[in-house]
């Protein structure tokens, strides 16, 4: 066992008195490197409670705004605000979590040795029983860094953004290198943190990861933030759904902006499905199984950004 005295068993929300009801914020930053503005000021408020994915192409200011968040990097001008007060107090930043985009570990030490230098920073971390219903870190406790996968890598680097009970957790790019069972399980290790009462702020390659977790998104464009609202909201900034099925596609159907044919099955995108699916229907068009869905969260950020890939 790798148990530190005062361990807890789930995360502590603190209500202090004059505290915001945001977590953290983010007023008019801007940040350059060099010739390079990777914040434009930029503004961001973090609810808490929620889990906010930070969407946008390379080089938008994703991880340049979650480093001054974290106190990591020194915004250039704008203010920076989290759980009350300065990310660069030390009090403050005890009681956050952090998994980078990339992380290394001494290749002699052992995964429980890790795991019990990190969570000797926090004044009660995360119980064992917790920890490990969430983390399949068990077996892994006596082998060294060095010998560990690097999916096991990664999710070790996760984990420790958790082993503190800490309120707020920033994730960049978490679930980069884990396979799809390793990706789902940290999916509900994450669910069941926020389930608990904590915050996060991540930033994802998959589209799809934003979609199953975020309760808000926000995406960033040229260090500006472009777009923000739900999954279905910023699938409304599209305005646009697909019509699937299986059969031949007639031409000139009423509100059809695309029309695509793969083996016999059509996918139409429309701006008005009701209207479409009738016109088929007035025309006789035969068609089967037939499914009507919103746009795709990757689609609607495709048109927000401009075409741009993540």
């Amino acid at each position: 066992m790798i148990s530190s005295k005062n361990e807890g068993s789930a995360v502590r929300p603190r209500n202090i008195m004059g505290s915001p009801n945001y977590a953290a914020r983010l007023v008019k930053v801007s940040k350059a490197y060099g010739p390079t503005r990777a914040l434009d000021q930029l503004n961001l408020t973090l609810d808490r409670g929620e889990i906010l994915a930070l969407l946008g192409p390379n080089g938008a200011g994703k991880t340049t705004a979650v480093s001054v968040l974290t106190g990591t990097r020194r915004a250039d001008s704008g203010s920076v605000e989290l759980l009350g007060g300065s990310p660069r107090n030390l009090a403050i930043r005890r009681r956050i979590g952090l998994t980078p985009q990339e992380s290394g570990f001494p290749n002699a030490l052992r995964v429980g040795e890790i795991l019990r230098l990190v969570r000797a920073h926090y004044p009660a971390p995360l119980a064992d029983p917790v920890l490990f219903d969430r983390f399949p870190l068990q077996p892994l406790l006596r082998r060294q860094a060095g010998g560990l996968s690097g999916g096991q890598k990664r999710m070790l680097a996760v984990a420790l953004a958790f082993a503190g009970a800490p309120e707020l957790v920033f994730l960049d790019e978490p679930t980069t290198g884990l396979d799809v069972d390793a990706r789902r399980a940290l999916w509900r290790a994450i669910g069941a943190y926020r389930d608990d009462g904590g915050t996060i702020v991540l930033t994802t390659h998959y589209l799809e990861e934003a979609e199953a977790l975020a309760t808000r998104v926000v995406v960033i464009h040229g260090g500006r933030a472009v777009a923000a609202g739900s999954v279905d909201e910023i699938r409304g900034r599209v305005g646009q759904s697909r019509v699937r099925f299986d059969g031949e596609a007639p031409d000139n159907l009423p509100s059809a902006t695309r029309i695509e044919r793969s083996d016999g099955r059509v996918t139409i995108y429309t701006q008005d499905a009701d209207a479409l699916v009738r016109a088929m229907v007035q025309r006789g068009v035969a068609f089967a199984n037939l499914e009507v869905q919103p746009a795709s969260l990757e689609e609607a950020f495709v048109e927000i950004t401009g075409g741009g890939t993540q």
